[in-house]
């Protein structure tokens, strides 16, 4: 039996997040079964995905050209740039529909037990962006972590030198969620960034 050719593919597929062992055997057994001609697709589709994406140079997000739509777009409020860690989390603040100026991507936050430092991440590209982009606030969207917290106070330091408004993205309690059911530093974070009514 091929068992060496399955524990490798079980092996490739559990090596992404989300997919656990099990999940891994569920999805290579599955994609043995298919057709050829589907599987060959789908290797094919994933390769040319692979291929085309690469980084847009003034953002750092996903794109298919040097610089990407968002970036490119004069519909897009030019004055107003979101931070965000990843490039994946571009899609899920515009998928909200919510926000509508560009963004800068960190790659990272500042994690002193992995050995990522400021200099580490795209810091120094968001600075050279304030005065030639005429920027006027940066919503620092970094996620609600030890990690991103501390990314975000020394975004905020940084950014002190420059005339620009400095912003955060609110967090505590999720919608429909209950008091009881939050975790300390959920709750005390909701309680610090409390809005006025």
């Amino acid at each position: 039996m091929a068992e060496h050719l399955i524990e490798g593919m079980v092996n490739a597929l559990s090596s992404l997040p989300g997919i656990g062992r099990k999940s891994a055997y569920r999805i290579s057994f599955h994609l043995l079964r298919q057709d050829p001609a589907v599987f060959n697709g789908f290797i094919q589709s994933l390769s040319e995905v692979k291929g085309r994406i690469r980084f847009c140079s003034r953002c750092g997000s996903y794109s298919e050209e040097e610089i990407c739509d968002l970036c490119l777009s004069e519909k897009r409020d030019s004055y107003t740039v979101c931070v965000v860690e990843q490039p994946e989390d571009v899609f899920f603040i515009e998928n909200t529909g919510e926000f509508k100026g560009r963004y800068h991507v960190l790659n990272g936050v500042i994690s002193p037990l992995e050995g990522v430092g400021p200099q580490d991440l795209r810091i120094r590209e968001l600075l050279n962006r304030i005065e030639p982009e005429d920027l006027k606030e940066v919503l620092v969207a970094t996620n609600p972590t030890l990690e991103g917290d501390a990314t975000a106070d020394y975004l905020n330091h940084q950014l002190k030198n420059f005339n620009v408004t400095v912003t955060r993205i609110a967090y505590g309690i999720t919608v429909g969620g209950s008091i009881e059911l939050a975790d300390q530093y959920t709750l005390g974070r909701a309680i610090r960034s409390r809005l006025k009514l």
